[in-house]
């Protein structure tokens, strides 16, 4: 476990919705997050991919992430909140326990400027914050094919 956080990490979301909201980004789905969402909506998988979903060119692998609506707010932010909330993707769920922002120290510290959640409320042990990376890193990704 990386020293800097084995003593846990304090993060209680605000619903300040910066994180899905404002800038252009991804939410990269898995495939049981399709099957969740597809499931919440009552659709077929391809179904669902074909409203609500792009396709994201890595050069060796492609992804399947969701829209953004023209303001670049999540295609699911609606009346001030998420409207799948429930149901929300892993990588929302698991925010803001991403590999890129528990690298260091500095990357908190930075992901903190932008997240009033975090270093405040519940203290996540370290062994939470392992689980959640564990999570995203063993998710099947959702390649971006009308199934």
């Amino acid at each position: 476990m990386p020293k800097w956080f084995e003593d846990g990490l304090n993060f209680t979301c605000t619903r300040c919705s910066n994180c899905c909201r404002h800038e252009s980004g991804y939410v990269f789905l898995s495939k049981r997050d399709i099957e969740r969402l597809a499931d919440a909506f009552r659709l077929e998988a391809g179904e669902f991919i074909e409203r609500y979903c792009k396709r994201v060119d890595l050069g060796i692998t492609t992804r399947t992430s969701l829209r953004e609506q023209e303001n670049f707010d999540c295609v699911f932010f609606r009346d001030g909140r998420c409207s799948v909330y429930p149901v929300r993707p892993l990588q929302c769920r698991s925010y803001p326990f991403w590999p890129a922002v528990l690298e260091n120290a500095d990357n908190w510290s930075k992901e903190a400027r932008h997240c009033p959640g975090i270093n405040v409320g519940a203290r996540h042990s370290g062994q939470t914050v392992l689980e959640w990376l564990d999570a995203r890193a063993n998710e099947q990704p959702a390649t971006y094919e009308l199934e």
